[in-house]
């Protein structure tokens, strides 16, 4: 007879297995990968507990009256972005970061305008003003704060884009953008089209 004392997972380990189930059949492998991976970091862990009961996965129809080019819809309260194929086969669900203020939020329609895989950066003038010490430009690398792709929108300065900062996603760590685990805006952007519906709520 064994002696070996029931296994009982840690509290780490279920809560991660309570956000995945949370966060609906739909939650793409990757994501679900970078969710374990990021469990093990305190500030990462402490944003899933908090977005636990509100990461989940909704329908487009109350939000957009057709998937003409595929939809996305950023939902800034639960940190998260739903994406939709315009043929419905493709459904994914990812982790975001979102502004660091009301402020520096926007919510509303646009839609995306440009897609760049490498992207460079330069501060916003109101960010300039607020961080004279930030560069006037940096080169596409590890160190831009777009990551490796990045979705424009027709709203002048806003993005969708990756982060090389993981510790940014699931927080409010932007100055007006919304970031993706560089993985994951790397598969948005072989889906996301010109002409993509975007809605922030």
């Amino acid at each position: 007879m064994s002696t070996t004392p029931p296994f009982r997972p840690g509290r780490r380990a279920l809560l991660a297995g309570l956000a995945a189930t949370g966060a609906g059949l739909a939650l793409p492998a990757r994501a679900q990968t970078a969710f374990d991976s990021e469990v093990q970091e305190d500030n990462a862990y402490t944003n899933m507990r908090r977005n636990i009961s509100s990461f989940h996965a909704r329908d487009w129809q109350p939000y957009f009256s057709n998937l003409t080019n595929g939809a996305i819809l950023v939902d800034i309260s639960s940190r998260a972005l739903h994406y939709w194929s315009e043929d419905q086969s493709i459904y994914r669900l990812f982790p975001t970061s979102v502004p660091i203020s009301e402020e520096l939020t926007r919510r509303g329609r646009t839609e995306v305008i440009r897609k760049v895989e490498g992207p460079t950066w330069a501060p916003t003038p109101s960010m300039k003003q607020r961080n004279p010490e930030w560069p006037d430009f940096v080169p596409a690398g590890p160190d831009n704060p777009l990551g490796t792709h990045a979705l424009y929108l027709s709203w002048r300065y806003y993005r969708i884009h990756g982060t090389h900062d993981t510790r940014k996603i699931g927080r409010k760590s932007s100055n007006g953008c919304i970031g993706l685990y560089n993985q994951h805006i790397q598969e948005l952007f072989g889906y996301a089209k010109i002409g993509t519906q975007v809605l922030l709520i």
